[in-house]
């Protein structure tokens, strides 16, 4: 049973790479089993087809994601029980926990699913495009709270702003892809937290 798990994970961990250097259509399932060194049937026995393939690894990022969110953001309310001071705390701590990866972030896999997203079935692009509302709806929620005690100095799109979050952190992640520049998404991240904290500073 470990070798089972162990092979599934190597696959997953190679297809991922494979991916993010040059996307899901160049990426062949004959340079995976070369990769991971083992047979057909040895990928077919984890994965019927490209497809299932990349429903799988889309289902562990995201799965890789939320836990990340939850992680810092329940920390930053321990900390603080003020739903902005909160949020202020949990926006540096992922801003923090993205610049101190030994290896930088791997990339975004959403982007690279969206980009090339006619490859999958309705499956595929239905969990892409899941994962970016329930991520809307998590930080809506937390803004929410904020706007009911620190009411915004500008109106404001509440889901507009929740995707923002989402958006500036798997953006930053291509501009730093593509720039070559690491440190840029969790820039990125701290001027969030600074619009965020000007946003609801409630000095009009």
């Amino acid at each position: 049973m470990r070798t089972t798990i162990n092979t599934r994970d190597a696959i997953l961990n190679t297809a991922e790479q494979s991916v993010l250097q040059k996307g899901f259509d160049a990426t062949s399932i004959e340079e995976i089993i070369a990769a991971v060194g083992i047979s057909k049937s040895g990928f077919f026995y984890h994965f019927k087809d490209k497809n299932s393939l990349a429903r799988a690894m889309l289902e562990r990022y995201i799965d890789a994601e939320d836990q990340l969110y939850d992680d810092l953001f329940n920390r930053a309310r321990d900390l603080d029980d003020d739903p902005l001071h909160a949020m202020l705390i949990g926006l540096r701590l992922l801003a923090e926990t993205l610049a101190d990866m030994p290896n930088d972030h791997p990339g975004c896999l959403i982007a690279a699913a969206a980009y090339q997203d006619r490859l999958f079935d309705r499956g595929v692009t239905e969990l892409n495009r899941e994962a970016i509302l329930a991520w809307r709806k998590r930080f809506r929620v937390m803004l929410e709270e904020i706007a009911v005690k620190y009411p915004p100095a500008e109106p404001i799109d509440l889901d507009a702003l929740g995707d923002m979050v989402s958006g500036v952190a798997e953006g930053g992640l291509i501009l730093e892809r593509v720039l070559g520049e690491p440190g840029i998404v969790s820039g990125q991240i701290m001027q969030l937290r600074t619009y965020i904290k000007l946003l609801f500073s409630n000095t009009r």
